[in-house]
């Protein structure tokens, strides 16, 4: 399962938004990658997330792949939305 988004906040995906998504992703047994530029990162990893480097404006994929995705994307959508963060795409 995956979805797109369009990062929004001024800041991009720097320690603050990154910090919420792994917090929200890391109770879900499903494995969640997070793409950007072609390049795939471990959405529980706040490390890995930061060193994407994501501008504001990027374009993202997060994909999951478990029994809960569908929860986990309900999640991260309220998420992304709700704190300013970006917008589906």
């Amino acid at each position: 399962m995956k979805k797109t988004y369009k990062i929004t906040a001024p800041e991009g995906l720097h320690a603050r938004p990154a910090a919420l998504l792994v917090t929200a992703v890391t109770p879900f047994e499903c494995d969640v990658q997070l793409t950007y530029k072609e390049k795939s990162v471990n959405l529980k990893s706040i490390m890995g997330v930061m060193a994407q480097g994501v501008a504001p404006g990027s374009i993202v994929e997060i994909s999951a792949d478990g029994p809960d995705a569908e929860k986990l994307f309900q999640t991260v959508t309220e998420l992304i939305i709700s704190k300013g963060i970006g917008e589906e795409y």
